[in-house]
């Protein structure tokens, strides 16, 4: 969780050199990083559970806390954090939902308080043998959800990290340039693998009538489907595809980036034991790997969003 600000550039009094310029406090934001809630619904014997990392971080008028350790106008990082505890009482829902309502709570509740950056991530449980209160976490994938407001503009951003895939077959590389440094032989059948981290942003408005958690589904069948159906030439093209089919089914979605590890499996080599080894037997690395990140996007698309100025590891 970063602190990059978003506060305009403010000026720090007594502070004026000839040389270098007038030295004045840069873009800031302050709140409590990862507020760990479980939140358990018991009104059937039947339970639920939510389980989220949520982060709160302020935007607004707290220059003179700052340049004068004045706390009149700060909302104490504890005050952030209860009031994700309280809000939870009332139910969490989706993580973009419950940003959402925290981030409308902080921007009218405090004059000064001109916008903010709240995010969250929301671990997975699954029924044990379809028990009532019994779960076993799932940590196969998180769910991720950002929202930037900024004045009167809300930026979403959805996502989901930690999905790893895996093609036993369907998978090519070959007709990449060479040179004296180059040993990786072409190969027309090979592992494709990667852990998918995508996120998507959903096109600046409202947001009312966005059912946040079917939307996260269909996303991630998609990229699920869209991974396991293309015959892929390079994990490039693959990732491209994904991204493609969920703009082209979603068009409430503006962008969506994506990080693909290339999860490399190599063949070994058993000829000294006198052996075949017909694509059965491999080697997983974990590194050195390639690391393919690219952005899908509708043509003639707003410019780029400030949303992303703090969620690294996306081009």
């Amino acid at each position: 969780m970063t602190a990059t600000s978003h506060q305009d550039t403010v000026h720090t009094p007594g502070a004026d050199s000839a040389d270098t310029g007038r030295i004045v406090l840069g873009r800031n934001q302050y709140g409590k990083a990862e507020v760990r809630l479980v939140r358990i619904t018991r009104d059937t014997d039947r339970h639920t559970i939510e389980d989220l990392n949520v982060t709160s971080q302020l935007h607004g008028d707290f220059e003179a806390a700052y340049t004068d350790g004045d706390n009149s106008q700060v909302v104490a990082t504890d005050t952030q954090k209860n009031t994700v505890y309280a809000f939870a009482k009332e139910g969490v829902g989706s993580p973009e939902a419950f940003l959402l309502r925290l981030g409308a709570h902080f921007t009218t509740s405090f004059d000064w308080v001109t916008g903010g950056r709240w995010s969250a991530e929301q671990y997975r449980w699954d029924r044990i043998n379809d028990h009532n209160h019994a779960f076993s976490r799932n940590t196969s994938e998180t769910r991720t959800a950002l929202l930037l407001v900024e004045g009167r503009h809300q930026h979403i951003v959805a996502g989901i990290q930690g999905l790893t895939v895996l093609k036993s077959t369907g998978s090519e590389f070959h007709g990449f340039p060479r040179d004296r440094y180059t040993t990786l032989p072409e190969t027309t059948d090979r592992i494709l693998a990667t852990d998918v981290t995508a996120r998507w942003r959903y096109t600046p408005g409202d947001t009312a009538g966005i059912d946040f958690d079917a939307a996260y589904d269909s996303v991630r069948g998609i990229l699920l489907d869209t991974f396991a159906q293309t015959h892929s030439l390079a994990l490039q093209q693959t990732m491209f595809q994904m991204g493609k089919k969920v703009l082209e089914a979603h068009p409430e979605i503006q962008e969506v980036r994506m990080s693909l590890p290339n999860k490399h499996h190599f063949l070994v080599d058993l000829a000294p034991f006198g052996l075949e080894n017909p694509n059965e037997v491999f080697f997983a690395a974990d590194r050195p790997y390639g690391l393919i990140e690219a952005t899908v996007e509708r043509e003639g698309a707003a410019s780029e969003s400030a949303v992303w100025a703090d969620t690294p590891g996306f081009c």
